[in-house]
């Protein structure tokens, strides 16, 4: 890429696409085409092959995805996948037909099978079942995986698909119905923290910043606590969803960035390929390749934000997958290591939540 070409970051107000259009500004890149959602439903074919004939980007970051939590996943199965391949298929055809250069597609390391060997290598991916939770999300990102690969063979694009491990991190997604399991914690244990010191006043800023369920600051103490309690969230004590026991690695979004900036600028189909053999599996896992328990994570939050309540866990609801660990050594062989460790990034995140209620 050269600092003046033409790119295209789907999805720029999300968690990763926020990250990445930050990224290449401050690499210098100055000439990107946006639309938020409003402006281009990425779903409706005819509207994304009109904005490419128009707008003819050279790069492009498919960043933009419909994601979710557990909860999220397990309810809207059919949005789920839908609305995923719905994008990767319209804006991955319409980047070929209008001869973009390069596509960088973001999946998820929920594309491995649920009982994946670990750390989970990209060659484990559809060797076994997947996790049943989130296995509508999962076979929409397979099906990118296999879109960029097949059109890289057939039509000799020159599309990289990453797999990132769980982000968290600016612009994360709190929202208690549909947000992953760090954010869901921090906001929660927050809250929690709220109500066991009676601080009614910021408990109300933070609902008016984002209301739960229609349930807002202006809502009676009754209604708050009720709403609040649903999600396991009470005086002096947070509830959180399975055992604990969950093992999970966590990537601060801004190094996801980072490494999705310099695969697009360093890495191309044919670095990826094997030397010998079919060729597929050519997606490249990016993750920091260390875990910790869920129960590890939420005694973390604890003591970053402060509070002196118990954390519970409700061993009725599920736990997902338990175990995925990505194995980095593709990645750290193209060059690119992560330096943001777990405890650095939890800190970073609460501060911004603080800063943005």
């Amino acid at each position: 890429m050269n600092k003046d070409s033409k790119i295209f970051v789907a999805g720029h107000r999300g968690l990763v696409g926020s990250a990445i259009l930050k990224n290449l500004r401050q690499k210098g890149y100055t000439n990107f085409v946006l639309r938020t959602h409003a402006e281009l439903d990425l779903t409706d074919q005819q509207a994304v092959n009109a904005f490419f004939e128009t707008e003819k980007p050279e790069y492009v970051f498919l960043s933009a995805a419909h994601v979710g939590g557990i909860m999220a996943n397990s309810r809207y199965r059919a949005d789920f996948i839908y609305l995923n391949l719905m994008i990767q298929n319209n804006v991955i055809h319409a980047s070929y037909i209008n001869k973009v250069k390069k596509l960088l597609f973001l999946g998820s390391t929920c594309i491995y099978p649920r009982e994946a060997p670990q750390p989970m290598q990209e060659d484990c991916l559809l060797t076994s079942p997947l996790e049943y939770t989130n296995e509508p999300y999962a076979i929409a990102k397979i099906a990118g995986i296999k879109m960029c690969e097949s059109y890289n063979l057939q039509y000799g694009t020159n599309y990289i698909a990453v797999m990132p491990t769980n982000l968290y991190g600016p612009n994360d997604n709190f929202n208690l119905e549909t947000s992953h399991v760090l954010p869901a914690m921090i906001r929660k244990i927050h809250l929690g923290k709220c109500l066991s010191e009676g601080d009614w006043m910021t408990i109300r800023k933070d609902l008016n910043a984002r209301p739960v369920e229609n349930v807002s600051g202006e809502a009676t103490e009754q209604e708050i606590l009720a709403i609040l309690a649903k999600y396991g969230i009470y005086e002096g004590k947070v509830e959180l969803w399975g055992t604990g026991k969950p093992l999970r690695e966590f990537l601060w979004s801004e190094e996801m960035a980072d490494a999705s900036v310099y695969v697009m600028e360093k890495v191309d189909f044919k670095d990826v390929c094997p030397a010998t053999g079919d060729i597929r599996n050519t997606h490249i896992n990016i993750g920091t390749g260390k875990e910790l328990s869920i129960r590890e994570v939420a005694l973390l939050i604890q003591e970053k934000v402060g509070f002196s309540g118990e954390i519970v866990f409700n061993t009725s609801k599920p736990d997902g997958t338990m175990r995925k660990l990505t194995d980095v050594t593709k990645l750290h062989a193209l060059g690119w290591q992560h330096t943001i460790e777990i405890e650095e990034g939890v800190e970073r995140l609460y501060n911004w939540y603080l800063q943005n209620l």
